[in-house]
């Protein structure tokens, strides 16, 4: 077919697959998005499936046409696999998952990455900076454009982790729990956590959880429920909700510290759904706090698509020039 690929960009989260193709000069040739890659459950085989259907797509709408196994590019000509997929949350996985991408032969070269520095590198015009990820766990990575890296292993409390929207959530269920049965402190959680799913009485939703009739995956609808009750004055949600921008700036000032970054102008960016939703008891604790650790940190939140990230980083591995990521990045803008 002749059309030079330069980079297969991959974002991969546990709901959802974005491919893209990238041109040697920046241009996004296609896209397709997928289903979720979720190793742990269905085996890193078929979860590479997943990945090889979504990439076909893309390969099928490049210009000039072909189907699904069209090559990627000119015969002697490189292309550069950067795959940024989740539950890749330590170096060893990264590395076992790369190997099995290198035998499906997608391209010349490949990288795996966690999908956190996705959205980081989304973010940054160089790959300098530290992001923390709160949606239904809690990440945080960095990097430098000397190749250092910080990273937690992030895989919940046996790793120290605390926070995300399901931790959140279980959180707030047991502090509700403890309201009304008189072991704990009163709180508006007690009557707001069931009366989002029609019931009077945390007896009521407990049982409701335990039977089944609110199925356990339904527990992170309870999340906002717990912001809106800080917002309205409740102290057992907002020490929640403080308890959570402590975690954030921990892990961002560990990252920077470790980057020596700490005294440093650089960027510290908030993703995920928790923290893309902008709570303002969150967001000002997370600035007071952080400018205390890190007076000179920039503080956003990303809105730019995690697979943005992932072909920036391909293009970083292929030595493009600045010009080729300012071509990339004005396509997503």
């Amino acid at each position: 077919m002749g059309v030079n690929v330069s980079v297969v960009a991959i974002d991969a989260g546990n709901s959802k697959t974005d491919v893209a193709l990238i041109g040697e000069d920046g241009t996004v040739l296609s896209t397709a998005r997928g289903g979720g890659f979720q190793p742990p459950v269905v085996g890193v085989e078929t979860a590479i499936d997943v990945l090889a259907e979504t990439l076909g797509r893309a390969v099928a709408e490049l210009p000039g046409g072909g189907g699904p196994h069209a090559p990627l590019a000119p015969p002697g000509s490189s292309v550069h696999v950067s795959a940024c997929l989740a539950n890749a949350d330590l170096p060893v996985e990264e590395a076992e998952l790369a190997a099995a991408l290198e035998a499906r032969g997608w391209g010349s070269s490949v990288e795996v990455r966690n999908d956190t520095f996705a959205i980081l590198r989304a973010g940054v015009d160089e790959p300098r900076g530290v992001a923390v990820v709160c949606g239904a766990g809690i990440n945080c990575v960095g990097m430098t454009p000397d190749g250092r890296s910080a990273r937690f292993p992030a895989i919940g409390r046996i790793s120290g982790d605390w926070g995300g929207g399901s931790g959140l959530a279980e959180e707030a269920l047991w502090f509700a729990a403890r309201a009304e049965d008189g072991r704990g402190e009163a709180s508006e959680l007690a009557r707001a956590l069931p009366a989002h799913f029609g019931l009077d009485s945390m007896y009521a939703l407990i049982e409701a959880l335990h039977r089944g009739s609110v199925p356990m995956v339904r527990r992170h609808e309870l999340t906002p429920v717990l912001f809106a009750t800080a917002a309205a004055g409740d102290a057992v949600a907002l020490a929640l909700v403080e308890r959570l921008a402590d975690e954030v700036v921990a892990m961002a000032s560990v990252a920077l510290s470790r980057l020596d970054l700490l005294e440093e102008e650089v960027p510290v960016l908030l993703g995920g759904s928790v923290l893309a939703a902008r709570h303002p008891q969150l967001d000002d604790r997370i600035a007071v706090l952080l400018a205390a650790r890190a007076p000179k940190a920039e503080v956003r939140v990303v809105s730019e698509p995690p697979v943005l990230g992932a072909a920036l980083l391909g293009l970083d591995r292929t030595g493009a020039g600045p010009e080729v990521h300012r071509r990339l990045r004005g396509q997503y803008v």
